[in-house]
């Protein structure tokens, strides 16, 4: 395992076995609620949220942890240990927040949200698994350990089934609103302003070379046709 991986493996099994004596203490303490972070300035489960984990549902850390692994040792090799890191947590505070903004939408369902307490590293699982797609596209995935699938149509059908779970929950263990933040996070932070920005300079510039083209009667490249060349 890479450093910040395992560090971070290391720091939710810690804090799990903590949890299994003290369930009540630290999920109160350190799960995010919207309700605490607005109304009681604790903007420090934004951070902590990520590392706890229920004792009753074991299969959770599990899984987690294994993505963790399975996607973040790559791209740690390919970023490095701080990129890696700031771009864990990134996406996991995102998620957060986008569970805190969801919970001020005018639904019965979303209202629910803002006394829910949310625990896990899923939100920052779905951004490494966003980025994992995005870097690596074509690698294989099994899809409920049977069907092989690309990355990139893995990361679609999560994403669909994170958004369809989403619109029918009022709150609960599985917070399916921080799995969608984590995607929509992740994308933005590796595919936002900076590359939307180039992309919408690289039209603009484009579509002013074609004006231009048609203003002096100048002719794309192609085959060759000397009755319509310029000199």
């Amino acid at each position: 395992m890479t450093p910040a991986v395992r560090a971070i493996i290391y720091a939710n099994v810690a804090v799990f076995v903590v949890t299994i004596f003290l369930p009540d203490l630290v999920e109160g303490a350190f799960g995010l609620s919207p309700r605490s972070v607005v109304l009681g300035l604790r903007v420090w489960e934004l951070v902590t949220y990520l590392f706890v984990h229920s004792p009753t549902q074991i299969t959770h850390i599990l899984f987690n942890m294994l993505a963790v692994w399975m996607f973040g040792v790559d791209l740690e090799r390919r970023w490095g240990t701080r990129a890696f890191t700031k771009y864990y947590f990134v996406t996991g505070v995102g998620a957060g927040v986008s569970m805190i903004l969801v919970s001020f939408l005018p639904f019965a369902a979303t209202r629910a949200i803002f006394d829910t307490v949310t625990i896990g590293a899923s939100g920052s699982v779905y951004g490494l698994l966003m980025a994992w797609a995005l870097i690596f596209p074509h690698r294989q995935i099994l899809f409920m350990l049977i069907f092989p699938l690309s990355a990139r149509v893995y990361v679609l059908i999560m994403g669909a089934i994170a958004f369809s779970a989403a619109i029918g929950a009022s709150g609960g263990p599985v917070a399916n609103v921080a799995h969608l933040g984590g995607l929509l996070v992740g994308f933005l932070y590796l595919k936002g302003p900076t590359d939307l920005r180039l992309e919408w300079r690289y039209r603009l510039t484009k579509w002013r070379m074609d004006r231009m083209r048609r203003k002096f009667n100048v002719h794309r490249g192609g085959r060759d046709d000397w009755e319509n060349r310029i000199h």
